[in-house]
């Protein structure tokens, strides 16, 4: 079963740096990019739990090269089947 990664910034040019930083660290997939509203963006990765917590970790730091800013990040390992629905 595969694992999420969650990270969530303040502006779009924020996420899309973090996501190219994650995609380039791990062997991640897209899930979605949800724009949340107030300039809040949540990029959504799967993979396995190793590579998703390692590609968090480097999204992490990566959202700051564009001065954007990191609300929240996390990593669900194996997700409840439910959950993938709302995803």
């Amino acid at each position: 079963m595969k694992a999420i990664g969650l990270i969530e910034t303040r502006g779009l040019t924020a996420a899309i740096e973090a996501l190219d930083s994650m995609a380039k660290a791990a062997n991640v997939s897209l899930v979605d990019l949800k724009r949340v509203g107030s300039g809040l963006v949540t990029v959504i990765i799967e993979g396995d739990v190793a590579a998703v917590a390692a590609a968090v970790e480097v999204g992490k730091t990566a959202h700051t090269m564009t001065g954007g800013e990191l609300v929240s990040a996390n990593v669900i390992p194996r997700p409840h089947s439910e959950l993938r629905k709302i995803l």
